[in-house]
């Protein structure tokens, strides 16, 4: 038998908790501030106003060359750059071959798209996208695409354009393929998603010139490493907005569907996916605009495209290249804008029609 006064496990810190969150609002910030102040008064008085983190890890004692001996520190952060330096090297080493696999992959997939693009005459080019334009936005559209292409054309920019095209067509299909089924699955797992979400928080606040280096690492100088530091930086969107779609899909339409006998597997794609469609093509735009400007700071990798012309531009003092290649670049990315856009709404409109 269980004995009456017997306390319940945790039931003295829930209580104590209890006590403090019924205290007045007032006197818990008091509190607080005193124990501030307190800890304050210790530091000073033991370690003085320059107190620093202890972060030496260890000391070895080394003898100089004029006789002498000198005291070297190895800190928390050597310490932890050496082990990432280490784990690099063995994935270097071990998966080489998946790396090496992977770039040619990339190489050739990006000559294929470039040898295509580069065929084409570019008054058929002007010409089919002036008519998507026209589709889209009618003649103001179709006025801007047309003045911003013969723009690039006349500035001897088309092949460097081709180039960062081809760049941002491997980068954002890749960027998809993992985006879409992480996403979904993030949408599906609370647990999943919980551990989504701060990686994406990390990958989307991390400064755009830290991927470079993983891209370095693993493939050197070149497209592939572009691609992949495009690729990490450009899908947190697609993943967040997916996830963010299929959430918001009403409860009461999938119990419907499911009252029907529909499987998760249809319930997903007949109903989920369609019904989640504009959030998702919301994610794809921001992904192939954030894949854009990605791709312009990978030219600093050796990726080549529109981003050689600006670093050039500001290798050599020219402001006047520099703001030629930026316009460029800018002209592509509404173009691109509009047109996932203008995708987006006519997928909403079939749905809404149907």
């Amino acid at each position: 038998m269980d004995r009456p006064n017997a306390e319940a496990p945790g039931g003295a810190h829930r209580r104590f908790a209890g006590r403090i969150g019924a205290l007045p609002r007032y006197v818990r910030w008091l509190s607080g501030a005193v124990v501030v102040v307190i800890v304050l008064i210790v530091c000073l008085g033991v370690w003085g106003s320059e107190m620093g983190f202890p972060t030496t890890v260890s000391t070895s004692d080394v003898a100089t060359s004029g006789g002498g001996v000198t005291t070297l520190k190895r800190t928390v952060r050597e310490v932890t750059g050496t082990a990432i330096d280490d784990a690099v090297d063995w994935l270097n080493v071990e998966a080489g071959w998946l790396f090496d696999s992977l770039s040619s992959a990339v190489d050739v997939a990006l000559v294929r798209i470039e040898d295509a693009l580069s065929w084409l005459p570019w008054p058929a080019v002007i010409l089919g996208l002036a008519l998507v334009s026209f589709a889209i936005g009618r003649w103001r559209m179709l006025a801007f695409t047309v003045l911003a292409l013969l723009f690039i054309g006349f500035m001897d920019l088309w092949e460097n354009t081709i180039d960062t095209v081809a760049l941002m067509i491997v980068a954002v299909a890749v960027a998809v393929f993992i985006g879409l089924p992480v996403g979904v699955l993030a949408s599906r797992s609370r647990i999943a998603d919980n551990i989504l979400r701060p990686i994406l928080d990390a990958m989307q606040t991390m400064p755009s010139f830290v991927y470079l280096l993983p891209g370095i690492l693993f493939f050197g100088l070149g497209k592939p490493a572009g691609i992949f530091a495009t690729i990490i930086y450009a899908v947190p969107p697609l993943i967040r907005l997916t996830n963010l779609g299929i959430r918001q899909v009403s409860p009461e339409t999938i119990e419907a569907v499911r009252s029907f006998g529909a499987s998760p597997l249809q319930i997903l794609a007949k109903v989920q996916i369609p019904m989640a469609l504009p959030t998702i093509m919301a994610g794809v735009n921001q992904t192939t605009l954030m894949a854009l400007g990605m791709v312009t700071i990978a030219s600093m990798v050796a990726a080549g495209g529109l981003g050689d012309d600006v670093l050039r531009a500001l290798q050599k003092n020219q402001p006047g290249n520099g703001l030629i290649a930026g316009l460029a670049i800018v002209f592509l990315a509404i173009i691109f804008d509009r047109f996932t856009q203008a995708v987006s709404r006519g997928r909403h409109e079939i749905r809404r029609a149907g």
